[in-house]
């Protein structure tokens, strides 16, 4: 029998119990033993619950059980899950998590110590929540050395510009609905200011190209600066705003990853992902382009992906599971200030003078813009170099247009 340890009752560890119990005989017939949960681990009790008896609230019932042979950490953050983590891969137990602030962090050193100690880290639920992404790219694309990824990966920022374009919602309104709806928490900052996103391109890049790239390393600007004027602009040259994660394999080896708002044109499918869904386009030197899609998060979608790695990893008991990625460095990474693109940039004023100023601008024609504004779209430039040439402009708001 294969005992189940979960480290924290919240929505994703209830929605791990849950798709164990519901999925039992289905899960059985996919493994030669039977995989039992034993344990959940958690600072309350849940008298109500099913699961009841299984509480307990000291970890080190399950670090010293040797009947335990996997432990699913959804507790979240870089702290107590660290500690535990560690504790379980040292005591001879797999972990599987959805925790993406901590493999963000700390993944290369727990994929080591789990190679160290001859058992499984898998963590497909920390990006895209139920879209399979992190397993293709290390199996069915193994034979691509990948190019780039980009992808929407938050479903909160997605809901909010959703609500913005096809609603009208203004931004706060939009994120207060996001917020009632259960999509946002009360706190939404990791969601809005891009730094959910920017741990998933983190753990993308690191498995795409070979080295931990550290969320410090990866610029990240959120949606608070989207207005309903630029969803507006947007629209009017055939475009719409998306949030956009990115990580592209230089010439050099090095990898220029980021977040920001993109224009995305509106042929482009991931200009078609509305609502909570994500998705991921990767770009392989043999496949070429091929795109994941589905919903990024949600209890159950979730805890889909953390049961596959539970079945995974009981699956390769023996034989480990190989994910791997080596110690990244100051080296590792290249800023996206020297990637040419071409640029939205919105303003008041002068449209003449900025236009003049950015020879081979597009001015855009909106028929119920305000009085006196303005919006257009550059050619291919480096953003120093739109800086320099908007010297004497102040701009509304700035955003680069996918290519």
């Amino acid at each position: 029998m294969v005992n189940v340890a979960i480290l924290g009752f919240g929505v994703v560890g209830s929605g791990v119990a849950e798709v164990l119990a519901t999925n039992g005989p289905h899960i059985d017939q996919k493994v030669d033993d039977l995989i039992r949960l034993k344990y959940i681990l958690d600072v309350r009790d849940f008298p109500d619950s099913p699961f009841a008896d299984k509480v307990v609230h000291d970890f080190s019932v399950i670090e010293n059980d040797p009947e335990v042979s996997i432990v699913v950490e959804t507790i979240g953050g870089a702290k107590a899950a660290l500690d535990f983590t560690r504790r379980a891969l040292r005591a001879g137990k797999s972990v599987v998590t959805s925790n993406k602030e901590l493999v963000a962090e700390h993944g290369c050193e727990l994929l080591k110590l789990a190679a160290e100690q001859g058992v499984s880290y898998l963590f497909e639920a920390s990006v895209g929540g139920g879209i399979p992404i992190l397993r293709p790219l290390n199996q069915c694309l193994a034979a691509n050395e990948i190019e780039e990824i980009t992808g929407i990966l938050n479903g909160t920022t997605n809901y909010i510009l959703t609500r913005m374009i096809r609603g009208g919602l203004s931004f706060d309104a939009a994120l207060k609905e996001a917020q009632a709806n259960g999509y946002a928490e009360q706190d939404p900052t990791a969601d809005i200011e891009g730094h959910d996103a920017c741990r998933k391109i983190c753990i993308l890049a690191s498995l795409a190209f070979g080295r931990h790239i550290y969320p410090r390393q990866v610029p990240a600007e959120g949606i608070t600066g989207v207005t309903l004027s630029d969803v507006a602009w947007a629209e009017a040259c055939g475009k719409k705003l998306k949030l956009l994660g990115r990580a592209i394999r230089q010439a050099d080896g090095r990898v220029c990853a980021y977040v920001s708002p993109h224009l995305v044109d509106v042929e482009n499918p991931l200009a078609g992902v509305e609502d909570v869904f994500n998705a991921i386009a990767v770009k392989g030197n043999a496949i070429g382009d091929v795109m994941f899609y589905g919903r990024g998060a949600g209890k159950l979608p979730t805890a889909s992906a953390v049961v596959a790695d539970v079945i995974d990893a009981a699956k390769h008991r023996d034989e480990k599971k190989r994910v791997f990625w080596a110690e990244g460095g100051e080296d590792t990474t290249v800023s996206p200030d020297g990637l040419a693109s071409a640029w939205y940039v919105r303003g008041s004023g002068d449209a003449g003078a900025v236009q003049a100023a950015l020879p081979g601008a597009r001015l855009l024609a909106r028929a119920d813009a305000p009085a006196g504004e303005f919006a257009l779209l550059t050619g291919p430039m480096t953003r120093p170099e739109l800086d320099g040439k908007l010297a004497c402009v102040k701009p509304l708001s700035v955003f680069r247009v996918l290519d």
